[in-house]
């Protein structure tokens, strides 16, 4: 996911944000439509029209995403976004352990991302677009899990979500004149998409949304380690305890639910 991002940021001096986020769209609808190849069941009815949707609301989310790290540092856009999943989790708690290993693990985030409200009005807006979007993926990626055809349904969301959207081409003239440019857009869709949203679904198929929502906390655990090894970003002893909060939180939560769903 964070490869992925550190990608698209190369590539915010030759083509828009918005721009940037379309190619990844496309990208992701090419690797995954030649992959996967849905059937024409796929494409009627009301597996059609949930894959549309999951696959606006994803394209969307991506949109606004890259749109606010285009104007925030990332880590902020990153922990303003992450109120998507917690939001998602604490409607999906049901004990008080639940509320504590929420509370741990935004407090990580928080200190993680070491938030700085310091960047431009639109690029809290877009993080919080962003962090909408983020719940509603989710929610809606467990009806594509459990009640669409899964991959099939992400090839075909991605591939009506590159059509419908288009018009945000307009803003890559600049990567069509170059192979080297227009390959990395594409890398882009698949490191930051394909991969991740593939594994998605195969999760989302074993465990509950609130579940899966607090283990998208891991994900400011992976920018910390890929800061890390791609650039040298050392974390600051805040960093290094919001990863130890975010952990307990972590640990909290699914010992918690293993307990539960022990056979008697």
């Amino acid at each position: 996911m964070y490869v992925g991002a550190a990608l698209a940021v190369g590539l915010f001096p030759v083509a828009s944000p918005a721009g940037v986020a379309w190619l990844r769209c496309l990208g992701a609808a090419i690797v995954l439509l030649a992959w996967r190849r849905p059937g024409k069941q796929a494409w009627r009815g009301r597996q059609l029209l949930l894959a549309a949707v999951f696959g606006l609301v994803t394209a969307g989310m991506n949109v606004v995403f890259y749109e606010a790290i285009a104007r925030l540092p990332l880590g902020t856009a990153v922990a303003l976004e992450f109120a998507g999943p917690v939001l998602v989790a604490v409607f999906g708690s049901r004990t008080f352990r639940d509320f504590v290993a929420l509370a741990l693990v935004a407090a990580g985030v928080v200190a993680i991302a070491d938030v700085k409200l310091d960047g431009s009005a639109a690029g809290v807006a877009f993080a919080l677009g962003a962090a909408v979007a983020w719940a509603a993926y989710i929610v809606l990626g467990k009806r594509v899990a459990l009640g669409g055809n899964g991959l099939d349904s992400l090839a075909v969301g991605f591939g009506i979500a590159t059509v419908l959207l288009s018009p945000l081409a307009l803003g890559t003239k600049a990567v069509w004149g170059s192979p080297k440019l227009l390959l990395l857009g594409i890398g882009v869709g698949v490191l930051a998409t394909v991969v991740p949203y593939g594994l998605d679904q195969v999760v989302l198929r074993r465990v509950g949304q609130a579940t899966f929502a607090l283990l998208l906390a891991m994900l400011p655990l992976t920018a910390t380690v890929i800061g890390l090894v791609m650039l040298r970003q050392v974390p600051s002893l805040p960093e290094a305890l919001g990863t130890l909060a975010v952990v307990a939180g972590l640990a909290a939560r699914t010992r918690d639910e293993a307990v539960s769903t022990e056979p008697p």
